[in-house]
Order: C-alpha cells, then structure tokens, then sequence
C-alpha cells in the first residue's frame, strides 16, 4: 500500500450528475466526470423509480494538492441511492492540503439517499471536505459520512495533520442542519474525552425533509451499539445519528439498521442493500 505518494500528479476531478423522472422512471439524463472520478453504469435492483449509481475513484486515494468537485441534481420527482465503489483513502500529506467539494439540488419531492463508504484518513493527512444540500419543498435526504483516523488495524493513530469538515442542510433559505468539525493530529485530541477519546472512527448520519415518529426516534435509539459513544438527536425536519467507536463495521451495521426502517417505515421502500457493499 502506498504511504506517502509524492510523485503522484495532483488530481482536479469533477462530477456532474442530473437524474430526472421520466415516464414515471428515474434516469440519469447528464453525466459529465473528470477523472479520477468516473460512474459506473446506473442499475436499477428495486425497479426504475429509484436509480442506484456507483462512483469510482480511479487513483485509488486522494493525496496532499487534490481538488475534487461533485454537482449532484435532482429534477423533481426523481429517486436517486449514490454510494461508492470502495472505502476513500486520504494519504499522509506532502504539506499540501487536499479538498473535496460536494453540492447536492434536490428538486421538490425528490429523494436522494448519498450513501458513500467510509474514508479513511492516514497520519499525517491534512483534509477538507465541504458538503451543502438544497432542499426544495418536499424533498428529501439521507446521508452519511463514516471516519477512520488512521490505520488502526496497523496500530496507526491520528496523531499529525488535520481533517476539516462543513456541512450544511438548506430548505428554501432556511438552515435545517449546519455542522462544522475539525480534528488537528495531535495526542491531546486523540486521548481526549472531547476528541477522540482513543476512539478512531466516528460517523454521522443525518436524514431531513419528512416528519419522523417518536417511535421510530425510539427504535434508533434501541439500537445503538454498547460500548460505544452514540447518540440520537431529533431535528426539525428529521434526525441525527452520531456515533464514536473502534469499529467501522459497527457503525455501518447500526446506520444500515437505522437506514432499512427508515425505507420502510417513511418511503414506502423495501430492504435493499447496494451490492458493491457485498464484494
């Protein structure tokens, strides 16, 4: 595996997704991708209504100097699961830092659910990640953002560097949800009862848009995973799962868990797990 590629060229990668509801089917109508980025092939496992596509980081890893951008639109009525094709990996940084740019328009009574695997950040690697969503009225999101700080399964801790995240959640001018994390590299922060706390992954998972009954806030809460920081925080429009732990695989478990009654229970939509989780 590489560690610190210095004489990879910097990538600017850019993405453009629209999907559209066409004949009561979503399709993507514009795919414009630059590498590294590319989108396989839309497929449809729960019928033509609800378009599923799989991004591609052709590189491999994103390193110090990258600059990434993703524009994601859709038109109204559509139904869209993004996710990607493998975990992210941020390599220790040459002293530059490396961005990526997310935008995602959700026309009105549309539905998106941005699914991506985790990333996982390096020592040493410096990161930000930038992420707005515009909700038009009706319209929907599920989305989750997974960390790993360092290699821990080679004993690598977070301890140089830095990682940067902003998100925020838009309905017709109105903030639903504005978040703003930094985590420096550092052993006070990794050892910190208000950092890390010696716990290497954290994850958020937030969904807006339609109303939620105490009972499913109650069943989110029924599954949290013991042994771990996580916690379930009702929103205006909807929720918000956070979880600090040692397991990648927990988190996702808990969030899918969390996802599948939410398809159920709220979007009329059966189980269906995206297949590139299962390779």
């Amino acid at each position: 595996m590489i560690d610190n590629p210095q004489t990879v060229q910097n990538w600017h990668g850019k993405l453009n997704l629209v999907y559209s509801n066409r004949q009561d089917s979503t399709q993507l109508i514009y795919n414009h991708h630059q590498a590294p980025f590319k989108v396989q092939r839309p497929f449809y496992p729960e019928g033509k209504k609800i378009c599923h596509s799989v991004i591609l980081h052709t590189a491999g890893g994103v390193v110090g100097g990258d600059r990434l951008s993703s524009q994601i639109h859709l038109q109204p009525n559509s139904q869209a699961l993004i996710t990607t094709a493998a975990a992210g990996k941020i390599y220790r940084s040459n002293g530059l830092p490396a961005r990526q740019t997310i935008e995602i328009q959700i026309d009105a009574n549309a539905c998106l659910e941005y699914l991506p695997q985790e990333t996982i950040l390096f020592n040493g690697a410096i990161y930000r990640q930038d992420l707005r969503v515009e909700l038009a009225t009706g319209a929907s999101y599920l989305g989750w953002e997974i960390t790993r700080f360092g290699r821990s399964a080679r004993g690598e801790k977070f301890l140089q560097g830095e990682m940067r995240s902003h998100t925020e959640i838009w309905q017709n001018g109105i903030p639903l949800w504005i978040d703003r994390q930094i985590v420096p590299g550092s052993e006070e922060v990794f050892h910190s009862p208000h950092g890390l706390a010696e716990k290497p992954v954290v994850g958020s998972f937030v969904c807006v848009g339609f109303p939620l009954s105490e009972e499913i806030i109650n069943q989110a809460r029924s599954l949290i995973i013991q042994n771990s920081d996580a916690g379930v925080t009702r929103l205006q429009q909807g929720f918000l799962c956070r979880y600090r732990g040692n397991s990648t695989s927990e988190v996702r478990s808990w969030f899918t868990n969390i996802w599948q009654i939410l398809r159920v229970s709220c979007l009329n939509r059966g189980n269906c797990i995206p297949r590139v989780w299962q390779i």
